[in-house]
């Protein structure tokens, strides 16, 4: 059974979000302070996180931070503010999604299912040893899910390795933020493409000599992004 911990200071939403996921199978624990939150968060396995922005003692940002710091546990970031300046900042410390208040339980539930299916599939075992994808200056070990520039290792969050592996192993293939939305987070994009251009700019900065004009990642206008060859 998969575990979802539920870092939430406003305990009937918690209470509501925890109902609708014990109906998913899935086992639920919830914190209300941002320290004890994040302390089990490090300390404790789980599958998932639900993470409340705004929260008592330690904010979500910084229990965002920490997590990342230690693990890659998908986080669903959840919040009342709808500043684009707060989605872009929380996806930028690690969060591999945002959903703002109010929100259907069914939806946060579905959310929840296909981040753990596509989780799961990339972690599982029996995947051919050393695929690795060589372009130039850039080494993509998607066995070990790990990047390297010019033989020095970068550190990605899940969501930023899964797009720029999937670009990678499209070449000169030119798609579109919804496209790239639905591939990897797997559900309709419903104009929440500012996740797109957030993590694509995420990884430029730590592939890119200047991101200004990019050599690897090409910005393609009014169309999308594409990966040069």
């Amino acid at each position: 059974m998969n575990t979802i911990l539920i870092i939430e200071d406003e305990t009937a939403i918690a209470e509501l979000e925890k109902d609708y996921l014990e109906l998913s199978n899935f086992e639920v624990t919830i914190e209300n302070d941002g320290c004890e939150g994040a302390a089990r968060a490090l300390n404790e396995d789980f599958d998932l996180i639900i993470l409340d922005l705004m929260l008592p003692n330690m904010d979500g940002f910084e229990i965002c931070k920490i997590i990342r710091e230690k693990k890659n546990t998908p986080i669903i970031m959840v919040t009342a503010k709808k500043d684009d300046i707060d989605k872009i900042r929380g996806l930028g410390l690690g969060a591999d999604d945002y959903i703002t208040k109010p929100f259907s339980p069914s939806e946060l539930v579905a959310r929840v299912k296909a981040h753990l299916a596509r989780y799961k599939r990339l972690t599982a075992s029996g995947m051919p040893e050393n695929e690795v994808i060589e372009i130039r200056s850039l080494k993509i070990d998607k066995t070990a899910r790990r990047v390297y520039l010019n033989g020095e290792e970068k550190t990605f969050t899940t969501k930023e390795f899964d797009l720029l592996t999937f670009l990678a192993q499209h070449p000169n293939h030119v798609f579109s933020k919804e496209e790239l939305f639905k591939e990897i987070w797997e559900m309709e994009s419903v104009g929440d493409i500012a996740t797109v251009t957030v993590h694509i700019k995420k990884i430029r900065e730590k592939i890119e000599k200047s991101t200004s004009k990019p050599q690897y990642i090409e910005t393609i206008w009014g169309v999308g992004y594409r990966f040069k060859v």
